[in-house]
C-alpha cells in the first residue's frame, strides 16, 4: 500500500489542479494513456488500473485525516460512528476505533507479516515520549498492533525510507542523522524490494497534503512530477511479478488549489500487478472502508472476516 495523504481526482484544469498539467509519464504509460483525473475513472492500462473511491462514507462536511484513514485501516465507517469527519490527528473516539482492531493486526493474527516503511527520526519518538506529539492514525494503527516503527538506523541500513522517499528531506534537517539520498527512480525501486519482505507493506506519504495546504501550484507540480519518478522505479521492479500494490488516499486536497482546504472530491484507487488480479479485485474497491478485505483476502484467499 502506497498511501498518498490529501490526493483526490480533480478537474482538468491547469489552473488549479497539478495533475492536469504535470508530466507524468510513467503513471500515464501505465493505465495506457490518461491523466490522474475524475474524468479518467475507471481504467484499465497494460500495468494499472484507476478507479474513483469515495472518501465521504455518507457523512456531511469535508473528509479529515485521522477518520479517513481510520477507515482505511479497519474496514469500518469510523466518521459515521464518531458522529464527523475528524482530523488531524485522533482523537479519543477515533483512537478508540483504532484499538478494536485494524488490518495491521488481523494480517498478524493470521500468522502473516506486515511493516510500516517509513524511517522516524530520533527527535520524532522524543515528541512522542514527551506528549508533545500525537500519533496519526497510521502509526497508532502499527504500533497499536506491536510493530515497531523503524528508526534512522533502519534508514542508514536500507531497511526503511524517508517520508520524502530520497532521503534529501532528511538530510535537510538540522540535527537529523545522516542518511543515504536516492534518486527518485532508485527510491521506486527500494520501495518495491521492501514491501516483498512482507506479506503487507504499507508506506505514509504525507507531502502531497502539505503541498495541497500551501496551494503553490510550481510546487504542487515539482512534487508531483517526482511521485511519478518514484513510480517508474516501481512499476519497473513491479513489472511480471504475481503481488499487488495499491495506491489510494484519506480525501482530496492536492487535486484542487484553489483554496486551501480538503475536498470531498474521491480519492484515486490504483491498482498495479496482474492483470487478472486487478480484474478480480477492482469490482470490489468504491469506499476507504472496502481496502481492507480485499487486502486480506489477497493476502490469504478466501473470504475475509468483516
Amino acid at each position: 500500500m502506497l498511501f498518498l495523504d490529501g490526493v483526490g481526482l480533480g478537474p482538468d484544469d491547469p489552473a488549479v489542479n497539478p495533475f492536469a498539467v504535470a508530466e507524468m509519464p510513467a503513471l500515464r504509460s501505465a493505465l495506457g494513456g490518461p491523466r490522474l483525473l475524475a474524468a479518467s475513472s475507471p481504467r484499465e492500462g497494460p500495468q494499472a488500473t484507476l478507479l474513483s473511491i469515495d472518501a465521504c462514507l455518507d457523512v456531511p462536511g469535508d473528509p479529515q485525516s485521522a477518520t479517513g484513514q481510520a477507515a482505511l485501516l479497519t474496514g469500518r465507517n469510523v466518521p459515521a460512528a464518531v458522529g464527523e469527519h475528524y482530523g488531524p490527528k485522533p482523537n479519543p473516539a477515533v483512537a478508540a476505533a483504532l484499538r478494536q482492531g485494524t488490518l495491521f493486526d488481523e494480517v498478524l493474527r493470521r500468522g502473516g507479516s506486515a511493516a510500516l516503511l517509513n524511517a522516524y527520526p530520533p527527535r520524532y519518538f522524543d515528541t512522542i515520549n514527551s506528549g508533545r506529539r500525537l500519533y496519526s492514525s497510521i502509526p497508532m494503527a502499527v504500533t497499536g498492533a506491536g510493530i515497531p516503527l523503524r528508526t534512522a538506523q533502519d534508514l542508514q541500513l536500507g531497511r526503511a525510507l524517508s517520508a520524502d522517499f530520497t532521503g534529501q528531506g532528511w538530510i535537510e534537517q538540522p540535527g537529523f542523522p545522516p542518511a543515504p539520498v536516492l534518486d527518485p527512480v532508485q527510491a521506486g525501486a527500494a520501495l518495491a524490494a521492501l514491501a516483498r519482505q512482507v506479506d503487507m507493506a504499507w508506506f505514509d506519504y504525507w507531502p502531497s497534503d502539505v503541498a495541497g495546504h500551501r496551494a503553490d501550484l510550481p510546487q504542487a507540480v515539482r512534487l508531483v512530477e517526482q511521485i511519478d519518478a518514484v513510480l517508474a522505479g516501481l512499476f519497473d521492479a513491479w513489472r511480471d511479478g504475481p503481488d499487488l500494490a495499491l495506491i489510494t488516499s484519506d480525501h482530496g486536497n492536492l487535486e484542487d488549489l484553489s483554496e486551501r482546504g480538503h475536498t470531498q472530491n474521491p480519492v484515486p484507487g490504483i491498482l498495479i500487478g496482474p492483470a487478472d488480479l486487478r480484474r478480480a479485485v477492482a469490482p470490489r474497491l468504491h469506499r476507504l472502508t472496502d481496502f481492507r478485505d480485499v487486502i486480506l483476502d489477497v493476502i490469504f484467499g478466501g473470504t475475509a472476516d468483516a
